[in-house]
C-alpha cells in the first residue's frame, strides 16, 4: 500500500456526506489517501487498528479464517463504503482482513478523529448506528443460512444480493466474481460452487461468462431462495 497522489472528491464516503459543513476542512486536513494493487492487503486479521478507511475508488473483499485453511468471505465493498469499523472496541485488533479485488484507492482517518467526528456530528453517528444494526441483522442472517439453506440456495442467494448491491451493466451483474471468492462467500469448496452454478445455468435461471454472471429468471430464482429460507 502506497500513498495515493489524486485525493477524493469530498463528497462519496459517509463520513463526508453526513458531517456538518464546518467540520469538512477537519476533514480535509485528517485524511490520508492510500492506492492498493489488485489481491493487496489494508489490513491483516488480528492487525492493531489503526483507523478507519473508507473506499475512494474499487472493490475490496472483507474477510476471516474460518475453519482449517479455509477462507469466508464476510462482505464485499464499493466506493463510498466503510472498511476497518469491525476493529472499533476494546480488543484494539482487526478481527477480519480486507483485500483488494481491484485497483483501489482509500481514505484513512485515525481513529481519534473518527472518534471526534461522532460526537460532533449527530447525524453520522445516527447513521453509523443504524449500519451497525442493518450489519448485524445481515450478519446473522447469513450465519444461520450456512447451517440451515443448502449451498444451491445461498449461492442463488447471493447472486441476488450481488445484482442488488452493484446493479448490472452490459446485461452482467456488475461484480466480476471468481468461483473460489463464489465458494468463499458462500461456505463452501470451489467444486461444490462449481457445480451448483452449473445447475442454476442448466435450470435457465442463470448465465455465466468466465467471472461474470446474469441472472435470467430473477422469479424463479427468488422463489426458490425464499422456499429455502421459509423452510429453516
Amino acid at each position: 500500500m502506497k500513498p495515493a497522489r489524486q485525493s477524493c472528491d469530498m463528497d462519496a464516503c459517509l463520513l463526508c456526506r453526513l458531517c456538518l459543513p464546518s467540520w469538512k476542512s477537519a476533514i480535509a486536513v485528517s485524511k490520508k489517501h492510500y492506492a492498493l494493487k489488485k489481491g493487496e492487503l489494508l489490513f491483516s486479521e488480528g492487525d492493531p487498528v489503526t483507523g478507519i478507511y473508507f473506499i475512494d475508488k474499487g472493490r475490496m473483499k472483507v474477510h476471516k479464517h474460518w475453519g482449517r485453511d479455509k477462507e469466508l468471505i464476510v462482505r464485499f465493498a464499493a466506493s463510498g463504503d466503510i472498511v476497518g469499523h469491525r476493529g472499533i472496541g476494546t480488543d484494539h485488533n482487526y478481527p477480519v482482513s480486507a483485500t483488494a479485488l481491484e485497483a483501489t484507492t482509500v481514505c484513512h482517518f485515525d481513529l481519534s478523529f473518527f472518534q471526534d467526528s461522532l460526537q460532533v456530528n449527530n447525524t453520522l453517528l445516527y447513521e453509523l448506528m443504524m449500519f451497525y444494526a442493518r450489519e448485524l441483522q445481515e450478519s446473522e442472517k447469513r450465519m444461520r443460512n450456512l447451517v440451515h439453506m443448502s449451498v444451491k440456495g445461498r449461492i442463488a442467494q447471493a447472486l441476488l444480493h450481488l445484482e442488488k448491491k452493484f446493479g448490472t451493466k452490459d446485461g452482467f451483474i456488475n461484480f466480476p466474481l471468481s468461483r473460489q471468492d463464489m465458494a468463499s462467500y458462500t461456505g463452501t469448496t470451489y467444486e461444490t460452487a462449481h457445480r451448483m452454478l452449473q445447475e442454476l445455468v442448466h435450470e435457465g435461471w442463470v448465465s455465466s461468462e468466465d467471472k461474470r454472471f446474469t441472472i435470467m429468471q430473477p422469479a424463479p430464482l427468488q422463489a426458490f431462495v425464499t422456499a429455502q429460507e421459509e423452510g429453516q
